[in-house]
């Protein structure tokens, strides 16, 4: 995505001599980029990146001291807000008790207890620490479950930087993706198939050519790497169909989506509009880590049972159900269970999306929009005819999508006290936390950054 001149000179203006800029300057010479992950370092929007401080509630404080209303929300982890009082006390007791045993506690049985309770489609869960683990170890395990080597997934979707997974799409159906990355080796991913998104014919074509030797199709059921784009409801229906009938595993990247966008994470979704409809296998991060480095993968119990100890397909990890990171994510669970919880968030989260809507209809800049729980994207089009279209279906869609007015409204609502994600391809997330002054306050902001 192309810079904005005019938005990188904005931001100058605004952090030349601040600590942020410093401390960017001084992290640059020990730290490649400056960052410890790429979207941090704001190359995709222009300008400084702002070093954050500290955090409560909906709220982040940066080096300088000024004060953000938080969409990140550490990239969705944190759907209570930062720091709620329930959480803080659980992991200070945790922390007293030990930071790590590398053993088993019963804390780890009560979340993996927990996620099974929420999750119908799942009957055996396994902890590790990153979502980047689960896939890569959902997707191991898929192919020790079928004997096969070949994958699918889906231009857009972002599964982790496991190297089969960094994969572009071929020059057409027949051929396989291309790596991403320098260092992922062309072999790699020589078994990776790389589909359009919401492309049924294309999908159908794929197993037609291949359906005998996937292993698996992993999705991202709404996906939060294009910024908000959702699997349609027929799509997933063929989807279901095509990996039943061909004896492939349906892998539902839930690590955005899980417990975020409803308790029972989008699959719950899919499971109301298509009578039956369950994932076989489901990877889970973020919320159910409550900002702590934790993530899951999940399925039914004949799968699970061919991880060792118990079966051939070998995964481990040292930190694997740490007791500090399961009191967090457990005390993150139960909050989100009380009663109204997803109710009152979605009612958030919809006024803040059909807000930013309607801010930009009365200034007359086309966008559209879409939201689902605490999860919600927009997109700014290149011209008012594009809006008939409606929203992106597929990463082809989102590229053709106004990048520039996107970096220009993202510093605009910087500038006024509003953290958005530093990038067009990111969702957005609203917390519990969030009232209605500060929706109101952000809708403000949108309101002025639009002018």
């Amino acid at each position: 995505m192309a810079d904005s001149s005019g938005a990188r000179g904005a931001a100058a203006s605004q952090t030349e001599g601040s600590r942020s800029a410093g401390l960017f300057e001084r992290a640059q010479r020990s730290i490649p980029g400056g960052v410890n992950s790429p979207v941090r370092a704001f190359r995709a929007v222009g300008g400084t990146p702002r070093f954050i401080q500290r955090a409560e509630g909906p709220y982040l404080w940066d080096a300088d001291g000024k004060r953000y209303i938080d969409y990140i929300g550490s990239w969705g982890p944190m759907i209570l807000g930062h720091g709620h009082p329930a959480v803080l006390e659980a992991v200070q007791q945790a922390a007293r008790d030990g930071f790590s045993f590398g053993a088993p506690t019963e804390r780890e049985v009560e979340l993996a207890e927990e996620i099974l309770e929420l999750v119908p489609s799942a009957e055996q869960v396994r902890l590790v620490s990153s979502g980047t683990e689960a896939a890569m170890s959902a997707l191991r395990l898929a192919r020790g479950a079928t004997g096969r080597a070949k994958i699918v997934k889906f231009e857009g979707c972002y599964h982790g930087h496991a190297d089969a997974l960094l994969v572009k799409a071929g020059s057409g159906l027949a051929t396989f993706g291309h790596p991403t990355s320098a260092g992922v080796p062309a072999e790699v991913v020589q078994h990776t198939l790389v589909l359009t998104y919401n492309d049924v014919a294309q999908l159908e074509a794929a197993f037609d050519a291949h359906g005998a030797e996937i292993a698996c199709v992993m999705i991202e059921p709404i996906a939060g790497n294009m910024n908000f784009v959702r699997a349609g409801v027929p799509f997933m229906r063929r989807l279901r169909e095509l990996c039943t009938r061909h004896g492939a595993l349906l892998v539902f990247d839930e690590v955005m989506t899980g417990f975020r966008v409803a308790l029972g994470g989008a699959q719950s979704l899919y499971a109301q509009q298509i009578p039956g409809f369950k994932p076989d296998l489901s990877v889970f991060g973020k919320v159910i880590g409550g900002g702590m480095p934790l993530a899951a993968f999940a399925g039914p119990r004949a799968v699970m049972e061919l991880l060792a100890p118990l079966g051939p397909v070998y995964q481990a990890g040292t930190l694997s159900g740490n007791p500090v990171a399961t009191a967090c994510g457990l005390a993150t669970l139960r909050e989100i269970q009380k009663p109204g919880f997803f109710e009152a968030l979605t009612r958030s989260t919809r006024s803040l999306t059909d807000g930013l809507l309607d801010a930009a209809s009365e200034a007359g800049v086309p966008m559209v929009g879409d939201c689902e729980g605490g999860m919600f994207g927009f997109f700014f089009l290149q011209d008012a005819g594009s809006a008939q279209a409606g929203l992106p279906q597929n990463y082809a869609q989102v590229m053709a999508t106004d990048g520039d007015r996107f970096n220009r409204f993202f510093h605009g609502m910087l500038e006024r006290g509003v953290y958005l994600a530093p990038a067009l391809y990111e969702a957005g997330f609203v917390s519990a936390a969030h009232t209605p002054a500060d929706i109101e306050a952000t809708l403000a902001a949108a309101r002025a950054a639009l002018r």
